[in-house]
């Protein structure tokens, strides 16, 4: 507390000598300081607010925000804050607090001045959502269509939020999840495209009107105003009560609410007033738009890149690997898009499974597969997922077109591997050893050794992880308890090299089918990644 202290006293004589006046703390300990920031030939007076412990940028507001940038500016908020820098952007060092405060003030006032002298006008596009909130729009759109659709009130409490959706089903199946109750009326909406980048207006700001709402959006692109025009008057015309105006432009999708009042819809009162009577008087309100639909939620983290989406893909085994890369395959897109995730698996979760499982108590004495399916559609509901459980052996492996191996079980991976070689492609993804490496072998005929091969090949010394082959370790007892010991740990780790390859495969990318990750650093790695040949004597691929 001594070294804080110090700190504090230190900042407040600093700041001092900048001219500013130390005016105590607020809620939290924050110290408060008065003054003013050097910009464009002038001083504006200013608060400043401190973390007293230094984790936090200052909070600077200008006390009174100059007529140059009303009614909005670039990184001026509406009370008078300045985001002179973005806080993931710098690591504030707790070790020098006058020289990163002193340093913040400075950069203040160069943001300040150059704002004053409208040399960034252009970082409205990219700060447009932070102009631009108002009542809470969800979309769920799982098709690419324009023009009209729908969307529902749905809220929880004081939470009220309208979702435009073009599948009213399976978006009320992920809300439930989320306790959300919906109402029974639909209001129209309209969704409209644009090339322009949203920016904000310089005169009025935020339309609160149709006419605001058109000429702002005639500034940016005329064609768009067209559009949004006939879209309004459309609705006015269904006598709609309000509408959802959703406008996709190239940086974001930004809405409106547009409410027309009884009079405008053929009510008795106020007809002397012809103004009432246009559409362009309706009320505007802006809408903050977030996006749940799958292909966003699943492609957002892989931009530019295929997802699994539109897939059949089998999973065997549900057990400490298939559970873990089960719900890395929904991440990546499996079930969605049309696709389907299967999964294959006859055992039931026993209490010694727990210590490495994806699945826990609640799911004991369950079924592996059908367990995972109802915790991964919890997840994500409008995955489709299906949960056989059965003996692989027993199953219809026709029409899919990836199958995934997750067992670990070197027998059934023989057999999979012979049922599966007129059918599509084929993953194995198991742990090697007691946790020595992972590796993953990925088969689809073209001159590559197949499962069966590769575990030839090892017995006989070639493509090893390490050398003389990964230790065997068992523990527990007896015949019934004998298990090869490893922390989850290892099972994340083969999940995800399993999913890195589904990824790579699905991108045309997956260049080396054997990939391998040393987990056990006291060995070396002997095989590195690269594709195996087949063994000259396998009977699945009759070479």
């Amino acid at each position: 507390m001594k070294e804080l202290k110090a700190g504090v006293d230190e900042v407040v004589d600093a700041l001092r000598g900048r001219g500013f006046d130390y005016l105590g703390t607020v809620d939290g300990g924050w110290l408060r300081f008065a003054g003013g920031l050097n910009a464009d030939g002038g001083v504006h007076a200013c608060q400043i607010l401190i973390d007293p412990e230094f984790h936090d940028l200052p909070a600077i507001t200008l006390t009174t925000v100059p007529a140059t940038l009303r009614p909005v500016a670039p990184h001026i908020a509406d009370d008078g804050g300045i985001c002179y820098l973005a806080k993931n952007s710098v690591v504030v060092d707790i070790f020098d607090p006058v020289g990163q405060t002193l340093a913040f003030i400075v950069r203040a006032e160069f943001v300040l001045d150059k704002l004053l002298k409208h040399e960034m006008l252009e970082d409205m596009e990219e700060e447009f959502f932070a102009f631009w909130h108002g009542e809470i729009c969800l979309t769920d759109f799982n098709d690419t269509v324009l023009g009209a659709q729908h969307a529902i009130w749905v809220g929880s409490g004081e939470l009220k939020a309208l979702v435009a959706c073009d599948n009213p089903e399976l978006t009320k199946a992920k809300l439930r999840v989320v306790g959300w109750k919906f109402s029974d009326s639909t209001v129209p909406v309209y969704r409209v495209k644009t090339q322009a980048k949203p920016k904000p207006s310089q005169t009025e700001w935020p339309p609160t009107t149709v006419a605001q709402l058109l000429y702002w959006q005639g500034s940016l692109d005329m064609a768009c105003r067209k559009k949004l025009s006939e879209r309004i008057a459309q609705a006015k015309s269904k006598k709609a009560s309000e509408a959802l105006l959703l406008i996709e432009s190239p940086l974001l999708t930004y809405g409106v609410v547009v409410r027309f009042n009884e009079d405008q819809n053929g009510g008795e009162k106020n007809k002397a007033n012809s103004a009432l009577n246009e559409p362009y008087a309706a009320q505007v309100v802006p809408c903050s738009v977030t996006r749940i639909d799958d292909r966003y939620l699943v492609g957002r983290n892989m931009p530019g890149k295929k997802t699994l989406a539109g897939k059949q893909i089998t999973l065997v085994g549900c057990g400490t690997i298939g559970g873990y890369l089960a719900e890395m395959l929904v991440k990546a897109g499996a079930g969605t898009g049309g696709g389907q995730l299967t999964l294959i698996d006859n055992d039931k979760l026993m209490p010694n499974n727990l210590g490495r499982h994806r699945l826990g108590f609640a799911a004991l004495f369950r079924n592996k597969a059908y367990a995972l399916s109802v915790e991964l559609q919890f997840g994500l509901p409008s995955a489709k997922i299906r949960a056989l459980q059965v003996d692989v052996r027993m199953a219809n492996l026709a029409g899919q077109d990836l199958i995934i191996d997750a067992t670990g079980e070197e027998a059934l991976g023989h057999w999979l591997a012979n049922r599966v070689k007129t059918l599509s492609p084929m993953l194995s993804v198991w742990v090697d050893g007691p946790g020595t490496a992972v590796r993953g072998l990925f088969w689809d005929k073209a001159a590559t050794a197949c499962y069966r091969c590769l575990c030839q090949h090892t017995r006989e010394g070639r493509y090893q992880a390490v050398l003389g082959g990964a230790p065997s370790v068992m523990a527990g007892q007896g015949c019934e308890g004998m298990y090869v010991p490893f922390p989850a740990s290892v099972s994340v780790q083969a999940s995800s090299l399993g999913a890195e390859m589904a990824l790579g495969w699905v991108n045309e990318k997956l260049e080396d089918k054997l990939q391998t990750r040393l987990l056990d650093k006291s060995l070396s790695l002997v095989t590195p990644d690269c594709t195996p040949e087949p063994h000259e004597k396998c009977p699945v691929c009759g070479s």
